[in-house]
């Protein structure tokens, strides 16, 4: 009988964490799509590893597009929330926006309505700011960059100002195109997420 019970509180301990189970839904770009990697070496295969090394149960939904600009992301999100019905979402968006030179405002509407749908559904909301090359002029940047900080004060969510902070810049971490980080970047990008990240689990 005492094994019996014993196998039971096991069970029923095993039962309790895989329901405490999450999904996290990363709505990215080429930088989270580990553009020119090995996926399983990007940042977000490593954020993988990272959780059930801490050991959390939550299951990382890789949603990134290479090429993707806020508005692509957008067009797409109701159907992967549907699908994944995510406990959190990870927003790295706007690269692809500001190397077009695309209007920064356009790049605000976009961000809040994708956050304000994430939200909509139950889900917490992680931004992750993204810098531009400094040819772009610093009026531009600027205003690309004060973009992540008021949708993250407006909606209220965390906010990592900068994925690439230690990476970009850094001709030894990024690649050849000066855009996108190497694979030797990819745990310092992981680096730069986790504190902000933890805390939502």
């Amino acid at each position: 009988m005492r094994m019996w019970k014993c196998a039971a509180a096991l069970w029923l301990a095993c039962m309790a964490q895989t329901a405490g189970a999450g999904t996290l839904l990363v709505l990215g770009d080429s930088i989270s799509a580990g553009f020119g990697l090995d996926t399983s070496r990007g940042w977000v295969a490593l954020l993988q590893q990272r959780l059930r090394a801490e050991g959390y149960a939550d299951t990382v939904v890789n949603a990134s597009i290479t090429g993707d600009t806020s508005a692509n992301a957008r067009a797409r999100l109701q159907p992967l929330l549907a699908q994944t019905r995510p406990d959190l979402v990870i927003v790295e968006l706007g690269g692809n926006d500001g190397l077009r030179g695309q209007p920064p405002a356009q790049l605000q509407q976009n961000l809040t309505w994708i956050i304000d749908q994430a939200k909509g559904q139950g889900a917490k909301v992680l931004l992750l700011g993204v810098p531009l090359p400094p040819n772009y002029g610093a009026p531009y940047i600027n205003a690309f960059s004060r973009v992540f900080q008021e949708v993250a004060s407006d909606q209220q969510v965390p906010l990592v100002p900068s994925l690439l902070e230690g990476v970009g810049g850094v001709p030894e971490l990024m690649q050849a195109d000066g855009i996108h980080p190497r694979v030797e970047a990819q745990p310092r990008l992981l680096e730069n997420v986790w504190p902000a990240l933890k805390p939502l689990l």
